[in-house]
């Protein structure tokens, strides 16, 4: 029976396990939206095209996480955006989605193939708008081409590296006809064990190294929690300090193991003093630099092994003495076999010793500082207790680009439990959130989710709550409220020097002060503000025993 490609999509997308469509229509969609409608996937409402795509990326990020339980489940995440503006206002998240590797699918309507010459309103060159922030980006030119090209857009945004693509579909070839069957969309590989003589290479410089250090970042989570345990396997048997690298998306490593130094420092001093090993080993990264630019090279005596499954990142930023291309788990175990024969016990068991007296003195310096007592407001660290005491058991999505230093370090963060904005941008952490609370409600054994958002960051996208209230979902939102964008003020002493005093902070705080419970009501929420630090963890717990969203306003200083 012949189809329309717009319910051409919809099938396809029911076959290969999608169950929510996020987005914002237009005219260009209504073609979509409508066999949306006729199917058995939800379409979630946004009223802003970045909430929809960052809905959709947190969405996918949690789903992967019950894919690695369950085979049956696709974590793919689906957004509609509507022609240039549309895509333009969800490009924001788009970026979030790929530097947090979330298997993505992006798509947006525009005018017929026959009249987009004429340039009418709301034009532009969506391939080109999107491009370099996805894996493909791609016009649908006909119906009869929408088959291959939709499998083709799915495989690659769930092959590892996983992320975002780009689907650009015309009103006419959204309303002509097919009798096309959906393609089968197969089994999705992973990167494999990598090259034995490169493994090799690798366990040999580790079994010869002084003092090795291992920085981590987000493709091992992305591999799955067995990836997780192999990488504990590995360090422990390496005898080797674990890092996170300097902005982590997701849970690479127990935050409470013995090893865990906690994350690299983006400025130069304290990236250098942190990875001081001579032989580190980068596994999964993809943020292995600084935040600011640096005038020494940062490595420049050190051995560098690297692993991951993206080849890109390899010797991307150092010469590597040894390169791995691979899946995290798949290498962690053949390295870890390998080093059970080249390392002496008496060396790996002196290595662990040096090592968690080094970690200890690492975690004691990362303290979250101490509350003012000229100030009644609560501390980042009292915010970070009340978390742990409140939260720890909770999927936690992280968007306090400050305060969060101190859920880190309090939290006792496992795997699957943290989701994070990686790009830097605000604006991702909030809808990410929903999204994930939306995929947790499909789990047979749902676990609370709990944003972590500061003040600045909530501000971006406040009416995103309006879609988690409209949905129906669970969801405890702590904005932390220091009442100004304190990361400027970090860095404005960082790159333009002096202290604090010296400098007038232009467009940094936030005067008058914006009332953020009143603006979660106006949505339907529960907002409530918090500003007894003794009161903070309570509130937590009896918002997450609360139905639907609430919004709690925890007046921190900074």
């Amino acid at each position: 029976m012949a189809v329309t490609g717009a319910e051409y999509l919809v099938d396809a997308l029911e076959e290969y396990g999608v169950e929510h469509v996020f987005g914002n229509p237009g005219t260009t969609e209504l073609p979509t939206v409508q066999a949306v409608s006729d199917s058995s996937i939800e379409y979630v409402l946004a009223l802003h095209e970045d909430v929809a795509t960052g809905m959709a990326a947190g969405y996918a990020t949690a789903r992967r996480y019950h894919s690695h339980h369950d085979d049956s489940v696709n974590p793919l995440g689906v957004t509609n955006l509507h022609v240039a503006p549309g895509l333009a206002h969800g490009v924001g998240n788009v970026i979030g989605a790929a530097f947090s590797g979330s298997p993505l699918l992006v798509t947006a309507g525009n005018y017929s193939t026959d009249f987009q010459h004429e340039e009418p309103i709301l034009h532009g060159d969506l391939e080109a708008l999107v491009d370099q922030y996805t894996k493909w980006s791609a016009s649908v030119p006909s119906v009869d081409a929408l088959p291959a090209m939709l499998r083709r857009a799915v495989r690659q945004a769930l092959t590892p590296p996983t992320g975002p693509v780009f689907l650009e579909l015309p009103v006419d070839v959204m309303t002509d006809e097919t009798d096309a069957g959906v393609q089968r969309l197969g089994p999705i590989p992973d990167a494999g064990r990598g090259d034995p003589d490169a493994v090799a290479a690798a366990a040999r410089l580790v079994a010869e190294a002084d003092e090795p250090v291992m920085v981590i970042g987000d493709e091992v989570a992305r591999s799955g929690p067995a990836a997780i345990e192999a990488a504990v396997d590995f360090a422990e048997s390496a005898g080797v300090r674990v890092h996170g690298e300097f902005i982590t998306a997701e849970s690479n490593f127990p935050t409470d193991h013995e090893l865990w130094g906690g994350t690299v420092p983006g400025t130069e001093p304290g990236f250098v003093e942190t990875v001081d090993g001579d032989t580190v080993v980068f596994v999964g990264c993809g943020s292995a630099t600084t935040s600011l630019a640096h005038d020494e090279e940062l490595l420049a005596d050190a051995t560098i092994v690297q692993i991951g499954p993206d080849g890109w990142e390899l010797g991307k930023n150092w010469p590597a003495d040894a390169s791995v291309l691979g899946d995290p788990e798949h290498v962690f175990r053949e390295l870890t076999e390998l080093l059970s024969e080249d390392l002496p016990a008496s060396e790996r068991d002196d290595r662990l010793d040096r090592a968690r007296e080094r970690v200890a003195a690492i975690r004691e310096d990362q303290r979250p500082a101490a509350p003012d007592p000229d100030d009644p407001r609560a501390s980042k660290g009292q915010l970070g207790e009340a978390m742990a005491e409140a939260a720890s058991d909770a999927l936690v999505v992280n968007e306090g680009v400050t305060a969060g230093h101190a859920v880190r370090w309090s939290v006792p963060l496992g795997p699957e439990q943290w989701i994070a904005n990686k790009s830097g941008g605000l604006g991702y952490g909030l809808p990410a959130a929903i999204g994930a609370a939306i995929a947790e409600r499909e789990r047979p054994d749902p676990r609370d989710v709990v944003a972590f958002i500061g003040d600045g960051s909530y501000f971006y996208y406040p009416q995103a709550i309006y879609s988690a209230v409209r949905h129906g979902v669970d969801l405890t939102t702590v904005v932390a409220d220091n009442r100004n964008y304190r990361i400027l003020k970090d860095n404005t002493l960082r790159v333009l020097g002096g202290e604090e005093g010296d400098h007038d902070f232009t467009a940094m705080d936030f005067e008058p002060p914006m009332d953020i419970p009143a603006n979660a009501e106006s949505y339907g929420a529960t907002g409530e503000l918090v500003d007894d630090p003794d009161a903070i963890a309570d509130a937590i717990s009896e918002s997450r025993e609360r139905d639907g969203p609430t919004v709690l306003d925890v007046a921190i200083h900074d």
